[in-house]
């Protein structure tokens, strides 16, 4: 399946207007189209799926495209890394990852980084695009997903740098969080992976020894000199 999100790109902040030929008309020059799927949000912007016949036409319409300038409208357009449809693409990864959290196939230019922040109390039908618009008010991002546990809906985001993941836990924590479909306030904290706990209590297990061995040198003085 790798294949067929690698040839399929996202085609962000169309016109409300827009009509699948002009889609056709802005990337038929780049390859051969295999489909194209629009979507049309009640509130604007639009956006669209096309899948391309290769993954190097994809990337060609993406360098093409990417920032273009249509009927006023900047479009935004990258690698559909998550899949296509309101059940997969808009719970997915920027970057690849699955609606479980469990990760996939890394395309194109995202990438995970050691600056995550999780972000609590988003509505059900956030998407990993608009998590990533709302989360880089704040700094690069370079990775987001959406996913879901026991607590709800959450939103797993890395940024490029440390700066800009602090900015983001001062400057985005309990601030409104909306979609074209639902608005909710959300939290944002710093990702604490099992790594991390692992590594705060190692130190605590290799120090153990060193007093134990400490512990047994001062009870041998303190009997050499009572002898």
């Amino acid at each position: 399946m790798s294949g067929r999100f690698s040839r399929t790109i996202y085609v962000g902040n169309l016109p409300s207007d827009i009509r699948e030929s002009e889609i056709e008309d802005l990337f038929y020059k780049y390859g051969r189209i295999m489909d194209i799927e629009l979507k049309i949000p009640p509130r604007p912007p639009c956006y669209c799926f096309v899948e391309f016949d290769n993954a190097r036409d994809a990337e060609e319409a993406i360098r093409g495209r990417d920032g273009y300038n249509f009927d006023g409208c900047r479009l935004r357009v990258e690698l559909a890394h998550g899949g296509r449809g309101p059940s997969s693409s808009d719970r997915r990864g920027y970057g690849g990852g699955g609606g479980g959290g469990s990760g996939g196939g890394r395309f194109g230019v995202s990438r995970h980084s050691e600056y995550r922040v999780i972000v609590r109390g988003l509505p059900s039908s956030a998407s990993w695009q608009d998590l990533k618009d709302h989360m880089r008010k704040a700094g690069d991002v370079c990775f987001a997903e959406v996913s879901r546990d026991s607590e709800g809906t959450f939103g797993i985001v890395d940024y490029t740098n440390y700066d800009d993941m602090k900015y983001a836990i001062r400057k985005l924590d309990d601030t409104e969080f909306r979609n074209p479909w639902a608005r909710a306030y959300i939290r944002v904290r710093k990702y604490e992976g099992s790594r991390s706990r692992s590594r705060s209590r190692s130190p605590s297990r290799s120090r153990s020894p060193i007093r134990d061995r400490s512990a047994t040198v001062s009870l041998q003085i303190v009997g050499a000199i009572r002898v």
